[in-house]
């Protein structure tokens, strides 16, 4: 096993904890911290208490996140201090190292400074205070800008720029020691140490300063900046001596100050001003506190990366919405004007009437029909899917109703046990705690209702159009055989009304196919809200949904629904011009009674190409709705079995306790087992007696006596079989105790606890364990007026613990929508 010591180990412990910040930071925004919800407390101690002989530390535990945050930066920085302060100030690598950390230090003492009393809303330990930490961070300031004195000191730079480090460094302990020298926050050791800092430094900044007024031959100043420092180690060494050894460098400056008054004394004689009359000292600070950005380590991973805020999960689920609406609405537009031009044709008979100028053959648009129906099986697929729609149903229907009735028989049990223990039987009646299930299996019957109504629909329609279906199936010869002949006048043939018929059918046949494409486009746009609404929260600490949802959606897709409504206008003109020269090319047409009977087949091939398509998209809908429903339903059948069974270990428990609480009363009456845990054995002897034995009579006179011990129970082999009926996993029922005779004593208490021992699931109305199953969206085939498209935003999942009611149903056809574009 590896030790890390020293600095070593500082780094991992100061690596592990910004990974620990980091992850705290990230969840923050995700999971609803407080006390009335994601209640965790944090527990810390106060880092300057050493607590007293009968108490130990202040400590604070709050169940605040915030709490948390920082008190694990605080531990941060004060880890960060101790790193820079094992650095060796003898090389450069070690000088950056501690300036380093002395910033990053200083930056998280700020940032616990400005964020502490709204973290908290409550007034923190001294160590957190801001006036604590508000120091700190000035004192970390004042180290690193003494680690640039140093660097520059030994890199040799210019005395002008080294005396204005070290003022500023003598400044920034100055401070601190002002902001601290009333308080009793910091150990005391802590003032002298800035007091003797503050001296040195401004020791050194005069040194140097006189090493500039000497160059600049200002011998008199020389003298007295040397003075000046001379007094301020002088100081130290007498104060602070125990603290900090100035020794060197009291050394140093009297030596340069004995030269100084000697050269001045026999060369110079420059008068020697007053401290007061030398002028100020520059300042320059190179330091500067490291903002906390998170996160504050380069290795952290995210462990909840895919989780995101509460917040930007609903503003994301409404804009999914709002954007599956919008598509919603413009697909059904397109398509129900697809239908409109459809319909539209069907009843002109066009294109076939202008492609049957001849009159004797079939129309090549019909052809087409009949070729598109035979590759997609023809009217043996259509009863395939009719033939497999009874037995998904039945087979649903099966599910449901084994559900229900594992509900109605605990329910009854629970009902006669109630009944015969009374008031003893105290336990959540099952049709109380069963109402949730009810409702949903009530819901579930109403679906298969509704599914089986829309079946026959589906039936119905099939029927009235069969032989015409059936009819697009024949091959070509037969198929003509079947279509009336008609002799149109040849001047039908290249006349120019033919012609524009053909150039507007043509146009339409264009708008439809850009329709197509329009609306997978529509489908295929993707574009991911969470960053927006992240940046949202970030920015401004709220997210304005509708605001921002409008504003991307328009303009994501301003520029489709725009060109939705442009193929809407155009094809509302080009039916206007199709209705106006049908008018002509019918006029010109040769009225007979072939000719009309011919059109009138035609339309009906031309409508059963359509029925045919629309009844197999139905079916195959509806055989998909009944194969999600079924794994619904064995979800629902599931959570039947586990609460019941939760039900009968609860039972059971409760029976014990009940029987042993009775047995051990004075002339206790035996008590039958229920039937259902009963089932006597082929020559096994009768149960005994349920009748109670009258208590023994206390005779007067004579002291009453303890009942004597009665013999061991002898167990039945009803118990065995009784056993057999309890549910896999459960400890079989107790067997009845025989009656006790006259004289003999109750039986003995036993050791198992007075109350009932609780099931391994809840008891209490709701079941909270359990969640709502989302159910698929209901569509209506028939109804294209309304927006009721195979197409939703993903289902939502009800909260655990309120009733599991499923979202309603669409009317009409309840087969599942098939999204259109991916959710997200």
């Amino acid at each position: 096993m590896q030790i890390l010591v020293g600095e070593e180990f500082l780094e991992t412990s100061i690596h592990m904890k910004e990974i620990y910040y980091d992850q705290l930071c990230s969840i923050e925004p995700k999971f609803p911290f407080s006390e009335n919800q994601v209640c965790v407390t944090f527990t810390w101690k106060d880092a300057f208490d050493k607590g007293s002989l009968f108490g130990g530390s202040a400590k604070l535990a709050l169940a605040s996140l915030g709490y948390e945050k920082t008190c694990v930066l605080f531990n941060c920085g004060a880890l960060a201090s101790q790193i820079a302060a094992e650095q060796n100030l003898e090389n450069d690598e070690g000088l950056k190292a501690a300036a380093k950390h002395y910033q990053f230090a200083s930056g998280a003492f700020q940032h616990i400074k400005d964020t502490v009393l709204s973290a908290l809303n409550r007034e923190p330990t001294v160590d957190i205070s801001p006036d604590t930490v508000g120091t700190l961070s000035l004192i970390m300031l004042a180290q690193a800008q003494e680690v640039f004195f140093l660097k520059a000191t030994r890199d040799k730079m210019k005395d002008g720029i080294i005396a204005k480090l070290a003022n500023q460094a003598a400044d920034y302990y100055g401070d601190a020691y002002k902001q601290c020298q009333y308080k009793d926050t910091l150990p005391k050791e802590v003032f002298p140490v800035l007091a003797a800092k503050h001296c040195i430094m401004q020791a050194n900044a005069e040194y140097h300063q006189s090493i500039l007024a000497k160059q600049q031959k200002k011998f008199g100043e020389e003298i007295g900046r040397l003075q000046h420092a001379a007094d301020l180690v002088k100081t130290v060494a007498s104060r602070y001596d125990e603290y900090i050894n100035v020794k060197d460098l009291v050394d140093k400056i009297n030596r340069a100050l004995a030269a100084a008054k000697k050269d001045n004394d026999f060369i110079y004689h420059d008068r020697v001003p007053d401290l007061k009359d030398l002028e100020s000292i520059g300042k320059a600070s190179l330091v500067k506190s490291t903002p906390v950005v998170v996160p504050l380590s380069q290795k952290f991973t995210d462990l909840f990366e895919k989780m995101v805020p509460l917040q930007v999960q609903q503003s994301v689920s409404v804009y999914n919405q709002r954007k599956a609406d919008l598509v919603n609405r413009s697909i059904a537009q397109m398509r129900e004007a697809t239908n409109l031009a459809n319909g539209v044709l069907a009843s002109l008979n066009l294109p076939a009437a202008i492609e049957d100028v001849s009159g004797d053959t079939v129309p090549q648009s019909i052809l087409n029909k009949s070729k598109s129906v035979i590759e997609q099986g023809g009217i043996q697929t259509v009863d395939q899917l009719i033939k497999d729609l009874p037995e998904l149903l039945q087979r649903n229907k099966e599910i449901l109703d084994e559900s229900l009735r594992l509900l109605d028989e605990e329910e009854a049990t629970d009902n006669d046990l109630r009944t015969k223990f009374k008031e003893r039987w105290q336990r959540t009646p099952s049709n109380e705690l069963y109402k949730p299930l009810r409702a949903e299996g009530a819901n579930y019957h109403n679906i298969l209702n509704k599914a089986m109504q829309a079946d026959g629909q589906v039936k119905e329609r099939y029927q009235t159009h069969r032989d015409t279906i059936a009819l697009l199936c024949k091959p070509e010869a037969e198929l003509n055989a079947a279509i009336p002949s008609a002799n149109p006048a040849k001047t039908l043939q290249g006349n120019e009304v033919v012609n524009v018929l053909r150039t507007l059918l043509t146009s339409l046949d264009e708008v439809k196919k850009e329709r197509e494409q329009l609306e997978n486009d529509l489908k295929s746009v993707n574009f991911d809200m969470t960053s927006k609404f992240l940046a949202a929260l970030a920015q401004d600490g709220a997210i304005n949904e509708e605001a921002i949802s409008v504003t991307e959606l328009d303009r994501i897709y301003g520029s489709y629904t725009q060109k939705v409504q442009e193929s809407l206008k155009k094809q509302e003109e080009l039916l206007k011009n199709i209705q106006n020269a049908y008018q002509d090319f019918s006029k010109m047409k040769q009225s007979n009674n072939e000719s009309n009977l011919r059109e009138e087949v035609l339309k009906n091939l031309a409508v059963a190409n359509d029925n045919f398509v629309e009844l197999v998209a139905n079916l195959k809908e509806g055989t998909k709705f009944y194969n999600e429903l079924t794994e619904i339903l064995l979800k629902f059948q599931n959570k039947c079995s586990d609460i019941i069974f939760a039900r009968k270990t609860e039972r059971d428990e409760l029976l014990k306790d009940l029987q042993q609480s009775i047995a051990r009363e004075p002339s206790a009456p035996s008590i039958p087992l229920p039937t259902y845990q009963t089932t006597p054995a082929a020559g096994n002897k009768p149960a005994a007696s349920p009748t109670p034995t009258p208590a023994p009579r206390t005779m007067v006179g004579t002291k009453p006596q303890p009942p004597a011990r009665p013999p061991p129970p002898v167990i039945s082999a009803a118990s065995s079989s009784s056993s057999a009926l309890a549910p896999s996993g459960s400890a079989a029922a107790p067997a009845a105790a025989p009656a006790p005779t006259p004289g003999a004593s109750a039986p003995a208490a036993s050791t198992a606890p007075s109350q009932a021992q609780g099931p391994p699931y809840p008891t209490y109305p709701g079941y909270p364990g359990y969640c709502q199953m989302p159910m698929p969206m209901g569509y209506n085939p028939y109804m294209y007026g309304q927006y009721n498209l195979p197409y939703a935003p993903s289902p939502v999942y009800q909260t655990p613990g309120q009733p599991p009611y499923p979202p309603p149903q669409q009317p009409g056809y309840p087969f599942p929508q098939q999204p259109y574009y991916h959710q997200q």
